[in-house]
């Protein structure tokens, strides 16, 4: 089966021929343009990684330091007027407890009122 492939002369003509012949007029506009293009786009992706590295990441790290400084701020004022948890007959009905407690899988002491004062 091989043999027939090896042998084959239409593979073998194929094969020896020379590959596809292009205007070369057509062929130097294209490689202009596509150079023109690789170039512009080269530029655009210096910008972008410029804008993001300069512009972006310190942005974000005041935005994160500036929700940090919010959130100890709030919770400061948590500490001295503590929540005052109103008891509602639809809040933290049970048929029967969870097999590790009678809170939530997320609960959370500091915001949600527990089950058992109730």
């Amino acid at each position: 089966m091989a043999s027939r492939a090896l042998f084959n002369t239409q593979l073998t003509r194929t094969l020896k021929r020379p590959g596809v012949r292009f205007n070369t007029t057509f062929n130097s506009k294209f490689a202009r343009e596509r150079d023109a293009v690789k170039e512009h786009a080269g530029k655009a992706a210096d910008t972008w990684k410029k804008i993001s590295l300069f512009v972006c990441i310190p942005a974000l790290l005041a935005t994160g330091i500036n929700a940090y400084n919010l959130a100890m701020a709030h919770e400061e004022h948590m500490k001295h007027h503590p929540h005052e948890w109103v008891h509602y007959p639809y809040l933290n009905m049970r048929a029967h407890d969870f097999f590790w407690g009678t809170e939530s899988l997320f609960f959370n002491p500091k915001v949600n009122h527990p089950a058992a004062e109730d």
